[in-house]
């Protein structure tokens, strides 16, 4: 039996298989919530302190920075990029 995927491209496989939106969306969410945690590490600020300089709760902030919770609002990621001092920018590539 030949292999329907032998010379195609990962996302060529992920579009064939239909995964591609979700794995791509956990991806980005997995780096985000990097980022996130180490500009709170770098500026040493607590769960605590950063959900309440986001106005949020700290069970809304784990949420966040949960590398396997891929929703996630885009006023969230503001709010957390203001508590940081920076700027969220999301592009179209």
């Amino acid at each position: 039996m030949k292999n329907k995927h032998l010379g195609s491209s990962f996302d060529e496989f992920l579009d064939q298989e239909g995964l591609r939106a979700d794995t791509e969306a956990v991806a980005i969410k997995r780096v985000i919530a990097y980022q996130i945690e180490m500009e709170m590490e770098r500026v040493k600020l607590s769960k605590s302190a950063m959900a309440a300089k986001m106005h949020t709760s700290r069970p809304a902030l784990s949420r966040l920075l949960d590398p396997n919770n891929p929703s996630v609002t885009l006023q969230t990621l503001e709010r957390a990029a203001m508590a940081l001092g920076k700027n969220l920018r999301i592009e179209l590539t």
